[in-house]
């Protein structure tokens, strides 16, 4: 997966953001609303549909957005699709692009608010996202005023852990949520997604943790445990 193709253009502001979308059958009973990674595209993780082998008697509504162009302080200020600005390698006390988060995460709610209208029920909707876009689908289904089905966080962390200090900043809903890591990820190194489940646990229960002999990258092992957790939760949903 990519995660920090550059992308040389403008930004253009008057440009609504761009979607791929991907139905696994008529009349969708759930949507998965999944985030790319740095630098990639709506289209990164379209193929992973049809790798999932979803029951067919339960159609589902992939979102795949665009993150918005914008200059990335981490990659010399390049213009690249991104849901925040990065201004350092990760670290535990790396400086962190709080506006740009909070942003991207309206978008997220946004996006939900929009398949509530189209009838799916909440408790249907699925957060997932890779590396960066992960960490938006983390701390956007924290945030979330609906009781959603549940977040993946593939390769990421949460950010922004300060909001979360206490029981009275938790969630309204408490989401279920699927994290699953690389063991030699030079990225994302796994001891800050550990930080980050031992936080999420405090505040959420339900937390899968999965880690597999690979990269930044997904694996086929990984996607296997995706399909399992999705079809649970889309069936207690």
């Amino acid at each position: 997966m990519k995660d920090s193709e550059i992308i040389n253009q403008e930004p253009d502001e008057e440009v609504e953001l761009g979607s791929v979308m991907v139905e696994t059958g008529p009349d969708p009973v759930a949507s998965v609303i999944w985030l790319h990674g740095l630098g990639a595209d709506g289209s990164d993780f379209e193929s992973i549909v049809p790798q999932l082998m979803l029951p067919a008697e339960r159609p589902v509504r992939f979102i795949f957005p665009d993150a918005p162009l914008r200059s990335v302080t981490v990659n010399g200020g390049y213009m690249m699709r991104a849901w925040y600005d990065i201004y350092e390698n990760i670290s535990f006390d790396a400086p962190q692009d709080e506006e740009g988060i909070l942003e991207s995460a309206q978008v997220v709610s946004m996006l939900v608010e929009h398949e509530i209208e189209r009838g799916i029920d909440s408790r249907r909707i699925i957060l997932a996202g890779f590396s960066q876009g992960g960490s938006v689908a983390l701390y956007a289904g924290l945030k979330s005023e609906y009781h959603l089905g549940g977040v993946v966080a593939l390769s990421t962390w949460l950010p922004l852990s300060d909001h979360f200090q206490d029981s009275s900043d938790g969630p309204v809903y408490v989401p279920s949520i699927f994290m699953a890591h690389g063991e030699m990820d030079p990225v994302v190194p796994v001891v800050f997604a550990e930080a980050s489940k031992k936080q999420l646990r405090k505040l959420c229960p339900d937390v899968e943790w999965q880690t597999y002999p690979m990269v930044h990258s997904v694996c086929p092992a990984e996607i296997l445990a995706i399909r399992e957790w999705l079809i649970r939760r889309l069936e207690s949903g």
